[in-house]
């Protein structure tokens, strides 16, 4: 079943397929104790896995959902095509 907006009652629609996505990672172990996902304070985060996922849109509202990740990340930091995957990416999430 795809998405459903709940606001609108009606299912989200596929935007973009092969939307890429970072997952980023507290910068300081100490960091987690504070509430820091979010946009709240981006500059603690650094990218850590990146993720090929799709991009849902209510077609009524136009809300965004990205949904549909694999099971594996596409990249990690430590492989050495992790930089030409983060130059690539639209997303970067800020929680763990």
């Amino acid at each position: 079943m795809r998405p459903i907006c709940v606001k609108c009652k009606c299912f989200y629609r596929p935007h973009k397929n092969g939307y890429i996505v970072i997952e980023g990672k507290p910068d300081k172990a100490d960091s987690v104790a504070v509430n820091i996902r979010g946009n709240r304070h981006p500059e603690m985060w650094s990218p850590y896995k990146v993720w090929m996922t799709d991009l849902y849109k209510c077609p009524d509202c136009g809300h965004e959902i990205v949904v549909g990740a694999g099971f594996q990340p596409v990249s990690q930091d430590y492989q050495d095509d992790f930089e030409y995957w983060t130059a690539k990416s639209q997303l970067q999430v800020n929680d763990c």
